[in-house]
This record gives structure tokens, C-alpha cells and sequence, in this order.
């Protein structure tokens, strides 16, 4: 059974995937089989022999060939890695391939390396695979369409009998999956199908191999009404990248010591090996293995019995957790915490602990692991027993058990979303440029972003609970600049107002020039006098202005491995240098085109992050008008039809939200539709009245007097407005949302006829 939080999920992406035109039509899809079947079905195997076979099933440089079809076709006719990739081990993975430099053929020798074939081994292998594809086909043809589990277990253990050279292949179950779409999904690694599974709390059936699994995902796609492959495609956009678990112990050396509550307090998950020095060299490479157990065998000479089992621990802490897995802090079978990693390694040398990477806790509650796995180890993947993974995720899901608050450690809180994204790559370069069309946000994320990461560093919470007083410290008040600044780049933004310059000023009476620092030499001065505070500078607007000439020779020692370095001021002759805790957030209107003004020197100094429209924060109905997917239909028609560079172009979000949230009235859409987004579009098809048309349709447009009916705006001319803004889009109304809201509009309706009179 599918829990509901999950259906509901699946069909809130469904419908947002919908919305932005990114997935197929069953008839779509429908097609797209007809044509691989046409070309690789039975009927097409059975008709060829010989070279032509083996051309056929194995020539991967032939682009009319199975592997070129299963692996790199993309295109119109058919887009393969829509149904599942199969990349990896290169053309090996087929069992034999064609050399392009030699011409000769080859098959898997020892050790998995190529080896050389005569053409007519090729010829005789290719036979054998036709053979064996033929017999699984013919297998999936008498399984029921509404399989159990116990019927995909007897296809498997039928699937290893019959084809044991193709069927526990990726490119063979992506084959068997493009001819019987409706029984196979196409996720064509174990590892994914289980990763989905269990990330839905799905019990598992018992047993190992690439279809015992496929009855839970069909029965998964008509739980929620959808073709098996759009039920894919809707899986990894739901749950993103696929991780790993890992179990971290968090036991000392002499079993009396435990850095659980140091863990806590700094965000992070940490091993020993102090005496190890920095590891930020090792790499899950040979040499370096080599190299680390050397190390281990000269630092702890009495640990020469397992110096290849610590070894082997420290290079998984080190360089095989990726950001983004999973880690579960233990003591014994006891489950202290789970969090998820949100950086790269680091040695912190004043810990007992000190190899250390930082994460985001998602629950603190203490369990027992279901079935014991590791518990002696400090790191271990968990990968053994589904149960302790699934109950992991039952863990953290919404809703089950509270996730654990923030901690108010200054120096180590993870923020989320587009925030956290800004975060991290404040972390590694020190500033970053938020870039998009205007109306997404760009401004409101940098100061938002900047606000809580100062407040959190400097009061150990986010901006939003802070006092009256650290309020006043973080954005400043009349007694003195913020942790937070905020300055905005113009056509006469100039080097004397950022870093400095003389300006007029009158003393009694008489007008003289006087040195004075700009924005940014003051705010690093400041920061140099508070180096456990992070400053930030907000800028608005950082195109406008050529960045060269206003940060001068300060962008030299913008760079991370730069600051801190003095360099001469040429106008004063003072030193000054760009301190550690000083961050840069810009934000450029992409719509602008002065963003040419960026060469390679200044973007090799920042990291970019782009903001673009979304729809999915647009809910609601207004006026029988589904704000969503009109929102996405209008920037469809702007990407079509306004030239040069029309992906930056396009209307934020933001145009349509009031304190954060979606419109609600159609006095408030109206007012943004008049004074906000049709003079945009005015400016972008500016004497280009055509364009204009195709955007926003006929029925706002006077076509005689070629300008906007503004009129449509007035009261009383409602219906008339409505019929326009529908008119170039009208299979919106059809939509998942319109539908939805008029039913949910008919049962209030209902309700409220049916009220007593005197009810109030």
C-alpha cells in the first residue's frame, strides 16, 4: 500500500513536471514504443542473421544499431535516455563491441578486460543473445498485466535460467522494459529500483535481481494513475540524486569518551586518528591508500592489526561520503541521530575528534537498528539490510517524529533551499551572483540569505527571532553600520563611492575636498576590528557599473586564497586588505544586457546561481483563471517569441505575489497585470507590436491603434479581460489546477446552500 502523503507527493511533481511541458502523453509514449518495436522487436530479430545480426545488436558506432538505440539515440524520433540510461563501463557493458580504432571485435576477458574475437565467435554470440532475448520475451508476454510479487520472483528465477548473458544486464532490461512498458519499470539498476522503494517506506519482497521488484512499481503507477514510465521520470525529479547511508560510531578510543555532544553542538559528524595530522590529501586511490596506511602503521604502532580496516574507514570519512548521503550516529545498535551531509571534509585541529564533515541534522531521536550492521566500526556504509534503511527514512519523514531544531552554535547551521545553495558557495568562493529575468526573487533570497547567516553567526539563531538591539547590530542602525549592507551599482557608481575618493564638503563656508572611504573599505575596515563576525555587502544591480574599475585593485584580493593580503590604495597610500569574513551577494537582471560587462576575470572571482520563474509557488484560482499554468503559458509565448536571448525575458514569480504569497483577488492581479507586466512586455517588444500580439493574444491588444486596451482594466469590463488573458492559452482551463479548484469551489458552494438559515 501506498501511504497518501506519498500519492499526494508523486501528484503535486506530476502536475508540475506537467505544467512545464517536461513530460510525454500516454499517446507520446505510446508511439515512441510502436517505433522501437518496429525496429528491434521479435518479429525484427527473427528476420536477420549473420553479420546483419551482429551489426544489429551490436554495432555501437551503427546509429540504426540496438546499443546506439538504447544508449545514445536522443532526438525527436526517439529519446532514449528518457526511458532510463544505461551508462557506464563503456561499450563492454553490451558483452561485445566493435573497436572503432582497429575494426576488430572483442568480448570480456580476464579481469573484465577487453579481448580479441574472430567475427565469427562475434557472429555465434550475438546468436546466443538473440536467442536469449527471444525466450525472455516470451516470458513477459504470459505475465498478467497486474503481477504480484510472487509472480515477478518467478520471473526472475525464469529470467536466470533462460538468459543468464542478457537479462542481469542494464541494456537487457532496458530492452525488455521499451517492449513491455507496461510491465517493467525503467529503472535499470537494482540500486535505484530499492533507493525509490525504500524512500516510499516500501517493505520489500526477499530476493536480489533487476525484476523481482517491478510489482511494486506497477503497482505504484496505478495507485496514482500513471504509465510506468512517467511514474519514472516523476520519481527522480521528487527524489533528486540517489545516496548512500552510512553508520558513524561515536565511540573513543578507550570506549570512556564520546564526541556525540561536540557533533551536536557543531552540525558535523567527526572521527579520531588525531595523531593523523590534515587527510585532506586522500583519495580512494591506490597511492593513496598506500600512503595512509604508512602513516597509520608509523602514528599507531600498536594498532598493526587493524591498520587495514581503520585505513579502509578513514578514506570512506573522507573522500567516499558525498554531500547529499545519508549518516546515522551510533553507539553500539543504538541510533543517536541522522543527518545529511552538506560539505566537504575538514580538519579541525584544536577537536580530539578533529577529521570532521558538516551536516544538517534531520532527527535526534534515539532507536535500535533493526538488524545489527557495523556496530563495531566507526564508518560503514549501511547497504546490507533494507529494514534499518527503511526505518531510517521513516525517521525523517514529514510528519512521523519532529525533525531536530537548529542548533545555536554560531559557526556551523545549514540553511535550506535557495538559501542553502547561496551558503554554499559563499563557503567556497566568498561571493556569488544570484542572476535571473526580473520578478524571481534575486534581491529578496541575497538580503533574506545574508540576514540570517549573520544572525545566526553572531547570535546562534536566525534573523527572524533576534531582539530589537541585535537586529539594529545586523542591519545597523543610526549609531553605526551592520553586519549587513546594502548598496545598489548605477551608471554613477563610481571607485571614489566603494572603496574611496575626495568629496566636496563645505567648512565654514568655504568649499574644500576631503578623502573619504566608500561602502566596501569600510565594511572591511569594520570587519577587521570583529574577526568573529561575518560581514556582508548586498549588491544590487552589480552589472550596471563596469566592476573592474570600481573595485580596482581590491578585486585582486576578492579571491579566497587571496584575502587578507594588503595592497597600497592609491589615492590615500593606506593599506588595506579584503578580511576572511567579508561576503559579496550581487544580483543581475539577466534581462539587462549590460551582463556582457562581466569578462572572464571578474566571474572566474564569483560563483552564479540563477533564479528563474516558478509556477509551482502560483496556487489558486482567480477568476477561472488557474494562475500557475497561466503564468508558465505566458513565458512559453515570451520564449517563443521575443528574439534575443528570450530565456532572459521572461516574468518572475515575484510580479504575482503580495507579503510572499500568491494573489487572490482579481483587483490584485489586475493591478499587477497593468502597472507591473504588461509595461515590461511593452519594453521588451519595444516596436515590435507582432511579438507584442503573439505574447500577450488579440484580445488585449488594439490592433488598429496598435496599443494596449488598458480599458479591459476598468471596472465592470471583468469578463471581457478574463475571455483575453484566456484567449491565447485556452487549454489552461482544462488544467489539473482548474479542474481541481472549480470542484473544490462547487463543494463550498454546496455547503454553504445547504446551511440552515440560522446558522452563523
Amino acid at each position: 500500500m501506498l501511504a497518501d502523503i506519498f500519492k499526494k507527493r508523486l501528484l503535486e511533481k506530476y502536475r508540475q513536471l506537467r505544467a512545464n511541458g517536461k513530460l510525454f502523453s500516454r499517446e507520446k509514449l505510446a508511439q515512441y514504443y510502436s517505433i522501437f518495436r518496429s525496429r528491434f522487436g521479435p518479429e525484427r530479430l527473427k528476420s536477420v542473421d549473420g553479420l546483419e545480426l551482429l551489426e544489429l545488436m551490436h554495432e555501437t558506432g551503427n546509429r540504426d544499431s540496438l546499443p546506439y538505440w538504447l544508449e545514445f539515440k536522443n532526438d525527436d524520433e526517439f529519446p532514449s535516455v528518457r526511458f532510463g540510461r544505461i551508462a557506464g563501463r563503456g561499450a563492454l557493458k553490451f558483452g561485445i563491441f566493435r573497436r572503432k580504432e582497429t575494426g576488430d571485435w572483442q568480448a570480456a576477458g580476464k579481469a573484465n578486460q577487453p579481448r580479441d574475437i574472430s567475427v565469427e565467435e562475434a557472429v555465434a554470440i550475438a546468436r546466443k543473445h538473440r536467442e536469449q532475448l527471444l525466450r525472455s520475451l516470451e516470458l513477459l508476454e504470459k505475465m498478467p498485466r497486474n503481477g504480484s510479487d510472487s509472480d515477478y520472483d518467478t520471473l526472475q528465477q525464469r529470467m536466470d535460467e533462460l538468459a543468464p548473458d542478457v537479462s542481469d544486464l542494464a541494456w537487457g532490461h532496458k530492452y525488455f522494459s521499451l517492449l513491455y512498458p507496461d510491465k517493467l519499470d525503467d529503472f535499470h539498476s537494482p540500486r535505484w529500483q530499492r533507493f525509490h522503494l525504500l524512500k516510499l517506506l516500501q517493505q520489500l519482497p526477499q530476493g536480489d535481481g533487476r525484476y523481482i521488484l517491478a510489482g511494486r512499481f506497477l503497482a505504484i503507477a496505478k495507485a496514482v494513475d500513471l504509465p510506468l514510465a512517467t511514474l519514472g521520470f516523476v520519481l527522480n525529479a521528487l527524489h533528486g540524486r540517489r545516496y548512500r547511508y552510512w553508520r558513524i560510531g561515536t565511540r573513543g578510543g578507550s570506549m570512556s569518551f564520546s564526541p556525540w555532544q561536540m557533533m551536536q553542538d557543531r552540525n558535523c559528524i567527526a572521527i579520531g586518528w588525531h595523531n593523523l595530522g590534515d587527510l585532506s590529501w586522500v583519495e580512494p586511490k591506490k597511492a593513496s591508500r598506500e600512503r595512509l596506511k604508512a602513516l597509520l602503521e608509523e602514528k599507531y604502532p600498536s594498532k598493526q592489526s587493524v591498520i587495514g580496516d581503520d585505513c579502509s574507514q578513514i578514506i570512506d570519512f573522507v573522500a567516499g561520503i558525498s554531500k547529499g548521503d545519508v549518516v546515522l550516529t551510533a553507539s553500539g545498535s543504538t541510533i543517536l541521530g541522522v543527518g545529511r551531509v552538506v560539505g566537504d571534509y575538514s580538519y579541525q585541529r584544536r577537536f580530539e575528534f578533529p577529521h570532521q564533515r558538516p551536516v544538517e541534522w534531520l532527527n535526534l531521536d534515539e532507536w535500535k537498528m533493526p538488524v545489527h550492521e557495523g556496530i563495531r566500526t566507526k564508518v560503514r556504509q549501511i547497504r546490507r539490510y533494507d529494514e534499518n534503511i527503511l526505518e531510517t527514512e521513516r525517521r525523517v519523514r514529514d510528519g512521523l517524529s519532529a525533525p531536530a531544531k537548529p542548533t545555536t552554535w554560531k559557526g556551523n547551521v545549514r540553511l535550506a533551499g535557495i538559501p542553502g545553495r547561496i551558503q554554499s558557495v559563499l563557503e567556497r568562493k566568498n561571493q556569488v551572483i544570484l542572476y535571473g529575468p526580473p520578478g524571481t526573487g534575486k534581491t529578496y533570497w541575497a538580503e533574506t540569505t545574508a540576514c540570517d547567516l549573520a544572525s545566526y553567526w553572531a547570535f546562534g539563531k536566525p534573523f527572524e527571532q533576534l531582539a530589537t538591539d541585535q537586529r539594529d547590530a545586523v542591519l545597523g542602525s543610526d549609531k553605526g553600520g551592520g553586519l549587513v549592507r546594502l548598496c545598489c551599482f548605477h551608471s554613477a557608481f563610481a571607485y571614489q563611492d566603494f572603496v574611496e575618493g575626495y568629496r566636496r564638503e563645505t567648512v565654514s563656508g568655504q568649499i574644500t575636498l576631503s578623502l573619504r572611504g566608500g561602502v566596501f573599505k569600510q565594511l572591511c575596515q569594520d570587519a577587521e576590528t570583529e574577526p568573529d563576525r561575518r560581514f556582508f555587502l548586498v549588491v544590487d544591480e552589480i552589472n550596471q557599473v563596469d566592476i573592474r574599475r570600481v573595485f580596482g585593485e581590491l578585486l585582486t584580493v576578492l579571491e579566497k586564497d587571496k584575502r587578507c593580503k594588503p595592497v597600497v590604495l592609491p589615492t590615500s597610500r593606506e593599506t588595506l586588505s579584503v578580511p576572511k569574513n567579508v561576503f559579496l551577494i550581487g544580483t543581475m537582471n539577466t534581462a539587462d544586457r549590460s551582463g556582457a560587462l562581466l569578462d572572464t576575470v571578474v566571474r572566474r572571482r564569483f560563483g552564479f546561481i540563477q533564479l528563474m520563474p516558478d509556477s509551482s509557488v502560483l496556487r489558486g484560482l482567480i477568476a477561472g483563471i488557474p494562475l500557475g499554468p497561466w503564468f508558465d503559458a505566458l513565458n512559453r509565448r515570451i520564449a517563443a517569441h521575443i528574439g534575443g536571448g528570450a530565456h532572459n525575458h521572461q516574468i518572475g514569480h515575484a510580479f504575482l505575489l503580495q507579503d510572499g504569497r500568491p494573489v487572490k483577488d482579481l483587483t490584485a492581479f489586475k493591478q499587477a497585470l497593468r502597472d507591473d507586466i504588461i509595461p515590461l512586455l511593452e519594453e521588451y517588444c519595444y516596436q515590435n507590436f507582432r511579438a507584442l500580439q503573439h505574447v500577450l493574444g488579440s484580445g488585449l491588444l488594439d490592433n488598429e491603434q496598435q496599443q494596449v486596451r488598458y480599458e479591459l482594466f476598468d471596472e465592470g469590463q471583468e469578463d471581457e479581460l478574463i475571455q483575453a488573458l484566456l484567449e491565447p492559452c485556452p487549454e489552461i482551463s482544462t488544467s489539473f489546477e482548474a479542474l481541481t479548484s472549480e470542484e473544490d469551489a462547487g463543494e463550498d458552494a454546496v455547503e454553504e446552500d445547504e446551511s440552515p438559515d440560522n446558522e452563523p
